[in-house]
């Protein structure tokens, strides 16, 4: 099948002359140089364990649902669904769910009702099985992003296994999950592990963290290369969990933006973006500013004009 060549056309010369939408930002300089949210890519979160890969991911995805009223579909196959409600909850109000009031929790909740959908992680599922749901609440239901995590909890489906070695194999499921982002225009956000080698790995003498375990690049995700040479946007999630003052600094290291013209760029070496989670664990800030209570205020704040 050949492609419509007058329709690329169309694209290219959106290019050209400046109509090519940039990807939606969050209002928050120091986020939105770096990262932005297009609809239709593949997004890959590397980091190691316990690094908060999981809550960095759900964040972002409040992020833009209340700047954007974007849905998201989740799936987390380490993480209980009230867990991961919690978590949100905790988020949206600031504040640890035993001090909530009756009237925040069930703000909190009905937010979360509004904007997310779980998909149960008690049965295993193959990366096709998961596809085959994404698929049918893409039907049913307006979802602009969909979270797996993590990828190797996913089963091999049993026949393609039969046929070909693992490499091949998670090429075939990368791509078949960019296939699903370009044709439902919907991203998948896909947490994936280091391997155990680049645990080993620490910084050098004379390093600000000289000893302490350095951030994994985009080659130590298990199995390799593949996820980075596929994917639209990578990124990976690090914590120095161990530090003495910065433990609660979440660094996150922009390794790929397939398409820098629609916005992002890929972070410097040495100066990722950093994140200082508020007290409790319930947010980030960035300079001392609660991120969400920002976007929060931007929103009320447009709110009103529209009404005035």
């Amino acid at each position: 099948m050949l492609i419509n060549y007058q329709e690329e056309l169309d694209k290219l010369n959106k290019i050209r002359t400046g109509e090519t939408k940039e990807g939606y930002k969050l209002g928050i300089p120091e986020l939105d140089e770096f990262i932005r949210f297009k609809k239709g890519d593949l997004c890959v979160t590397l980091g190691r364990a316990n690094v908060g890969k999981t809550s960095f991911v759900l964040y972002m995805m409040l992020l833009y649902s209340l700047k954007h009223d974007f849905k998201f579909l989740i799936f987390s196959s380490e993480n209980e669904p009230y867990s991961i409600i919690r978590t949100l909850c905790e988020f949206i109000t600031a504040q640890p769910i035993n001090k909530l009031r009756d009237d925040d929790y069930k703000y909190a909740t009905e937010v979360v009702r509004k904007y997310f959908k779980f998909i149960s992680p008690e049965k295993l599922y193959s990366y096709k099985d998961i596809l085959k749901l994404g698929q049918s609440y893409a039907d049913a239901w307006d979802y602009q992003g969909f979270m797996i995590d993590p990828y190797n909890s996913l089963i091999k489906d049993s026949e393609m296994g039969k046929n070909m070695d693992g490499h091949s194999y998670d090429y075939q499921c990368l791509t078949e999950m960019r296939q699903f982002c370009k044709k439902n225009n919907i991203s998948i956000w896909l947490n994936v592990h280091a391997v155990t080698g680049s645990i080993r790995m620490t910084h050098p003498m004379g390093h600000e963290y000289a000893g302490y375990g350095q951030p994994p690049n985009s080659g130590d995700v298990e199995g390799g290369g593949k996820y980075i040479n596929r994917s639209d946007f990578f990124l990976t999630c690090h914590r120095y969990t161990q530090h003495p003052t910065d433990w609660n600094q979440t660094h996150i290291h922009v390794s790929k933006v397939k398409e820098t013209q629609t916005g992002g760029r890929p972070t410097q070496l040495a100066n990722p973006i950093k994140l200082k989670s508020i007290i409790n664990n319930v947010g980030f800030e960035i300079d001392g500013v609660n991120i969400l209570q920002k976007i929060i205020q931007d929103r009320e704040a447009k709110t009103f004009l529209r009404k005035a």
